[in-house]
């Protein structure tokens, strides 16, 4: 059997779809005027360096949330995929320079 490890997969395109669609459901659903628990059962490490460790290995990211910085830099996306990187940038600023 092979074992997954999110590290080699940080930041591709279907890391970042998924987390996407997390925000935008999550932005939803605290719209309600009643308390939300979230839990996250297979969060992983939470954070990922790109240039180093597995993520470095395949580079993954690069066709992922690379390609959203640099079209970021080049013109405008759509709010939700700007909230996505805004969320990004506040957590990790080094990672949308």
């Amino acid at each position: 059997m092979l074992s997954y490890r999110h590290g080699f997969h940080a930041g591709n395109h279907a890391d970042v779809l998924k987390h996407l669609v997390l925000i935008q459901c999550l932005d939803r659903l605290v719209i309600k005027d009643k308390p939300l628990l979230y839990i996250d059962t297979h969060a992983g490490a939470g954070s990922y360096l790109l240039h180093e460790g597995y993520a470095a290995m395949n580079e993954e990211w690069a066709g992922g949330i690379a390609r959203l910085i640099a079209a970021r830099a080049s013109g405008a996306l759509p709010a939700a995929i700007d909230r996505y990187l805004s969320l990004v940038q506040s957590y990790a600023p080094e990672a949308t320079a």
